[in-house]
């Protein structure tokens, strides 16, 4: 199972917002730069991003880009889904999926727990604990300096 790039860059730029919270946020070619994303589908990205209600503008159409929610209110979950309908390892779990086996397949809940529990894991985890872990890493770095 892979995850898209467009998850992926979501997180990053999601994050890249957290950690550079201010009244003026973070300009879009800022965090492209940052997070060495390119502009043009950094765009794509933080348009999902803002249908979702996860990022806005910080005041006019010259300033940068803020959080909508607090970090510790954001799961990666959130953000996951501002790019796809949900997380599926596999057709057989997905709601709108039949199959003349499932009723004698042990495999379909073997499946569906798995897929499960990559829910609840991407729902456990918020920006604000990406904060903390990216400040630690920070530090690390700093030290070896």
């Amino acid at each position: 199972m892979k995850f898209s790039t467009k998850t992926r860059y979501g997180v990053r730029a999601v994050l890249e917002i957290a950690m550079n919270a201010g009244e003026n946020g973070i300009y879009q070619k800022e965090i492209a730069q940052n997070q060495d994303i390119s502009y043009k589908y950094l765009d794509q990205i933080i348009n999902a991003l803002k249908v979702a209600g996860l990022v806005t503008k910080a005041g006019g159409r010259k300033s940068g880009y803020v959080l909508t929610r607090n970090p510790s209110d954001i799961t990666i979950y959130d953000i996951h889904v501002a790019f796809e309908p949900g997380i599926c390892v596999i057709d057989c779990v997905s709601l709108d999926f039949s199959c003349a086996r499932e009723k004698f397949c042990s495999l379909k809940g073997f499946w569906g727990k798995l897929n499960n529990q990559i829910v609840e894991y991407f729902k456990s985890i918020t920006i604000k604990d990406l904060m903390e872990e990216q400040v630690k890493l920070d530090d690390l770095v700093q030290l070896q300096d």
